[in-house]
């Protein structure tokens, strides 16, 4: 009796024991069952389902899901169908969150991501379809959900992200990007690797083309912050940068929108990633680079941040020697001088929005003894870190060797003091004083560790006596 004339289903004592119909819940679920195999009806049905969750009057989630799903399944090339069943998606998904008494796991989250991404595949080149399915896998629990289908998901923002790029698409556009971001920085390893190459060539064809209309929006700054996240310890994706002349860009970049702050920090913390790969530090070494990266110790922009990089780099290209710098302008020396002057113009005790998973290779510049300099930008980052996030940094610090570098690093120097072996140096006098420290903010914190620990196992025992 589904939408048949007369509301016939509304009518009581209909001699039947299951009624399809569209006065009750119950009916359209019927129906949904009943007729899976006539698309016509079920984007009625759908429709129905959708406008009933609006109105908040919906109570058999489990079974919505089922023939939402089922629906996308089995009539994925239908662009009404779809339509609808990725409105109900977007519009479930939190009230199955919210439902303690559902069965809402792993399988089932897999199973409806499925089905939507063969939908967008399907329709990739449907503006409203895009959106749809972009807003939906925004529901689900970002990276945690999503990572079980990565490279799927990876693939299809990809394609969002550079295709749907005109006026009309700016909405579609962005909400790729940063969802691209938001999974990329959540991965590591070989699932980095294995999209690490799709992801910056695709991040980078997006760049040019905002370069070609002279824009700086917020996809083009979210993404450099994905070439970022990706290239983090990751050496391959950070060859690949520069193989496809993303320094070039870099510098375009920066001379077309010198006054866009959050575009250079992003642009910086990418560059930093790269020159911790000893392969590409050689292709960095180029005078305009160089000189870049000079000017920007000075920048004062954005806090310390924008600084604070172009100096890791620089640490970074001068920790392989004097002969592995083989330009003549800007000289090395000169270079190691203005770092310093910038690091001791830093407030040590700047508290910073910056997340490192390891110190390592800030760590491998303390063992640089033959440039203080790269030692004394790596100590004030150690000093400065263990300082405004104890928790996370002191022990990593530790665990990672560098507490044991920077030991000895200060017995070095207070040795070289009392021989009368070289002579008084502002940058030992400073390095010195971070090492001091840092090593005092680990120190502190360790103690505060054991005394925490030591009134919880008292606690722990006075429970037990009693």
């Amino acid at each position: 009796l589904y939408k048949t004339h007369h509301e016939a289903s509304r009518r009581q004592h209909i001699p039947a024991l299951v009624i399809s119909g569209n006065s009750s819940e119950e009916q359209i679920l019927v129906a949904g069952r009943r007729y899976h195999d006539r698309p016509m009806i079920l984007e009625n049905v759908l429709r129905d389902l959708m406008k009933m969750i609006r109105q908040e009057t919906l109570k058999n989630l489990e079974e919505v899901v089922d023939i939402t799903v089922l629906s996308m399944e089995r009539f994925c090339k239908e662009k009404k169908v779809q339509l609808y069943a990725s409105n109900i998606l977007y519009l479930l998904l939190p009230l199955l969150t919210q439902n303690k008494f559902m069965v809402f796991n792993v399988s089932v989250k897999q199973k409806m991501m499925g089905v939507l991404l063969d939908t967008m595949v399907e329709h990739k080149e449907d503006t409203i379809l895009m959106r749809n399915g972009c807003m939906v896998l925004w529901q689900f629990q970002v990276p945690q959900d999503l990572l079980c289908l990565y490279e799927r998901v990876v693939d299809i923002l990809l394609y969002i992200g550079e295709h749907h790029s005109g006026e009309d698409d700016s909405y579609i556009q962005r909400a790729a990007v940063y969802l691209l971001n938001g999974l990329v920085c959540h991965v590591d390893g070989e699932q980095k690797k294995a999209m690490g190459i799709k992801i910056i060539d695709t991040m980078l064809r997006i760049v040019r083309n905002k370069l070609d209309w002279k824009l700086c929006d917020d996809v083009m700054e979210t993404a450099w912050s994905a070439m970022w996240n990706v290239t983090d310890e990751t050496p391959a994706n950070s060859e690949r940068f520069l193989d496809q002349h993303g320094m070039e860009l870099f510098l375009q970049c920066k001379e077309t929108f010198p006054n866009r702050l959050d575009l250079l920090r992003n642009m910086m913390g990418l560059l930093g990633n790269v020159a911790e790969v000893k392969e590409c530090r050689k292709r960095l070494m180029t005078s305009a680079f160089v000189e870049e990266f000079s000017f920007l110790l000075d920048s004062q922009t954005d806090g310390i941040e924008v600084s604070y990089n172009a100096a890791g780099v620089l640490s970074h290209m001068a920790s392989d020697g004097p002969e592995a710098w083989t330009i003549t302008c800007p000289a090395r020396d000169h270079v190691l001088e203005r770092l310093v002057r910038a690091v001791n113009r830093w407030d040590i005790n700047t508290k910073r929005n910056i997340n490192y998973r390891s110190l390592c290779p800030i760590i491998g510049l303390l063992s640089v003894t033959e440039t203080r300099e790269c030692q004394l930008w790596a100590t004030w980052a150690i000093a400065n870190l263990t300082k405004f996030d104890e928790p996370k940094y002191c022990p990593l610090v530790e665990q990672e060797g560098g507490l044991k570098y920077i030991k000895e690093i200060i017995e070095e120097i207070i040795s070289e003091g009392l021989a009368n072996t070289c002579k008084p140096s502002d940058v030992n006098e400073k390095l010195l004083g971070l090492g001091q420290r840092a090593v005092n903010n680990i120190e502190m914190w360790k103690k505060r560790q054991d005394q925490l620990n030591g009134e919880e196992n008292l606690i722990l025992l006075l429970e037990g006596q009693n």
